[in-house]
């Protein structure tokens, strides 16, 4: 039997030993579904979304408290004189406890709590968005792991059919069979692939640590990651047209401008609305130091107010909402143009994936036929390279992962932009 033969039985035995060694052992697993559960947890981006979603929920409750009854309690702790007390100072304290309650406003009441309705729905659509985007960033991560993965396996393989290849030699060069050059050529091919192998090793550990990051975890992910069947990537793909017209409906961050964009235009009104009367009721319990026969310790009535001159405030505020609501239209305008855009180009890479996908599956299939003829040629000691073959059914198993991987990412990315599962957009255009 040839030596390279011999190395060649070694290196597939210790492969084989490696690989039933990481199955025996007691691994934790991580799962996808488990990391897209992750995407409610606490993280900044999604907590920033919340807070904000917070504060409008709390303009709400302050504008529905607009008409509520304001009760309050005043005193005055004060020394006065006229003639009545010989132009002397004498106490004049005062305790009231005073109720006061908002009759009509002209609408303003209305307008504001419109206004931050309005508000709330956007953080609440925007609280959605960024869910959406924490699953992508998550999913986009998980794969990264996965392929890292499979690519420091493949090029581990790469790098130890280099190395047996260039030991072989050594005994060949020694019987002075093959040159000096042919030897260093060798060496320097197992160099060169022991380098990709140990910047493979340093790229999982950085795409191991991007996953914890986005799963707001200190530590790197030392879970081995399982990898996910992705029995939805066969899935018929809807007309552009039709996807358009329904993200153009559906999609949270326009629902979201356009709820924003509604505030801000109740806003203005509400900045029109100070010219209007307002109706007031006012009742009054109050206690005095010094006794006059001009004040009521009890006491009821209604307080009118016609504003007439407001300076100019109501011009500046009002200029300062419309200069919002133009700038919110703008950005309306511009993520409409986006998503159109985004849509095109997901819709474009999921065709374009499709294809690389039945491109990969051939490729796959035929390199598993060389791997077992490989095998018979090897078993019959005929001269193959069998650790060659492997690396390259390894490679071409990488190849089909990540084509599978990107299209589910581009799946997961078009129902994020659509706002809803893909599911009802094909109920919607049967029916």
């Amino acid at each position: 039997m040839k030596v390279r033969d011999v190395w060649l039985r070694l290196w597939a035995a210790a492969m084989l030993c490696c690989l039933g060694a990481a199955q025996a052992a007691d691994t934790p697993k991580l799962t996808l579904d488990a990391v897209l559960a992750l995407a409610d947890a606490a993280h900044p981006d999604l907590d920033l979304a919340r807070a904000r979603a917070e504060g409008a929920e709390a303009e709400t409750r302050l504008a529905a408290s607009l008409n509520d009854f304001r009760v309050s309690v005043e005193g005055a702790l004060r020394s006065g004189r006229n003639e009545s007390y010989h132009d002397r100072y004498h106490p004049d304290h005062q305790a009231r406890l005073v109720a006061r309650k908002n009759l009509y406003d002209g609408g303003l009441s209305d307008i504001a709590m419109a206004a931050a309705r309005e508000e709330a729905d956007a953080r609440s659509l925007q609280v959605m968005d960024a869910r959406a985007q924490r699953r992508l960033t998550l999913m986009a991560r998980y794969f990264d792991v996965l392929l890292a993965d499979m690519r420091y396996n493949a090029d581990t393989e790469f790098m130890a059919v280099a190395y047996v290849d260039w030991d072989n030699n050594k005994d060949r060069h020694a019987l002075g069979q093959i040159p000096q050059w042919r030897l260093a050529e060798l060496e320097s091919r197992y160099q060169a692939a022991l380098a990709q192998r140990n910047d493979t090793r340093r790229l999982l550990r950085e795409k191991r640590m991007q996953l914890a990051l986005a799963m707001n975890r200190r530590d790197p992910v030392l879970e081995d990651l399982v990898d996910p069947p992705l029995a939805d990537n066969a899935r018929e793909l809807p007309g552009l047209d039709i996807l358009i017209d329904h993200a153009l409906a559906h999609n949270p961050g326009l629902q979201a401008q356009a709820k924003l964009l509604a505030a801000a235009q109740a806003r203005r009104e509400a900045v029109r609305a100070t010219y209007r009367p307002s109706l007031e009721f006012e009742a009054e319990a109050a206690a005095w130091s010094r006794q006059s026969a001009t004040r009521d310790d009890v006491r009821a009535g209604l307080n009118f107010v016609m504003p007439l001159w407001q300076g100019d405030r109501v011009d500046a505020g009002l200029a300062r909402e419309q200069a919002r609501i133009t700038e919110l239209q703008v950005q309306q305008e511009k993520l409409a143009m986006q998503l159109r855009e985004s849509l095109l180009s997901v819709w474009e890479e999921i065709q374009y994936l499709g294809s690389e996908r039945r491109s990969a599956q051939a490729q796959l299939h035929y390199r598993d036929l060389a791997l077992e003829k490989a095998r018979a040629e090897y078993e019959m000691e005929l001269k193959t390279n069998l650790g060659t073959s492997m690396a390259e059914t390894q490679a071409a198993q990488l190849r089909s992962r990540a084509v599978e991987y990107r299209l589910a990412l581009a799946w997961a990315r078009l129902e994020a932009l659509l706002g809803t599962p893909l599911a009802d957009v094909k109920t919607k255009d049967k029916s």
